[in-house]
């Protein structure tokens, strides 16, 4: 898939694979899609593993594995090292892999993500969350929440600090449940 690096990839990649979902199932690969669509260039392994204070070494994998997924692709470049670029600013899972249950390695990636940040900032008081239980169809929380994600894109300010804003709904638990 072929972007024009001006854009940073399209704006919205769907996810339609089980192999990008399965690239999608770790913490460090989400935090490569995440400096790749935020850089106004493409970057090196070096280059993200310095930016993500991690091994070269290690990152090579991550970054093999999401190449081969087709989230990210070479960009242009001369030199020894090959650098990539993000092949889309944002991704959705698809309907058809949802509906079959298949993005549970990805939501885990995302749950470990808020309980990072959760540890990293609460005590310092920038960690926000809120939790509301209501009564409505499945249909109607999904509208709400693609509303709130195109509002999201339509306010955002590329001249201030990027934050992770991860929603998630569920079933109510019940005390039975909880234990």
């Amino acid at each position: 898939m072929a972007t024009d690096p001006s854009k940073h990839g399209e704006h919205v990649l769907e996810i339609n694979r089980p192999e990008q979902l399965k690239a999608l199932g770790h913490p460090l690969r989400l935090k490569v899609l995440q400096v790749l669509a935020d850089s106004d260039a493409p970057l090196t392994n070096r280059d993200l593993a310095l930016q993500l204070s991690v091994d070269p070494g290690h990152l090579h994998f991550h970054v093999r594995m999401l190449h081969r997924a087709g989230l990210i692709e070479l960009a242009p470049g001369s030199g020894r090292e090959k650098p990539y670029r993000s092949v889309a600013k944002h991704m959705k899972v698809g309907t058809e892999l949802r509906a079959a249950g298949l993005a549970s390695g990805l939501q885990g990636a995302q749950l470990r993500e808020v309980q990072r940040g959760f540890d990293l900032f609460a005590s310092a008081g920038e960690f926000r969350s809120a939790q509301v239980n209501a009564k409505l169809a499945v249909e109607t929380i999904r509208s709400l929440l693609n509303e709130l994600i195109d509002r999201i894109n339509e306010l955002e300010d590329e001249t201030q600090p990027a934050h992770t804003i991860t929603v998630a709904f569920h079933p109510l638990i019940t005390e039975g449940e909880a234990d």
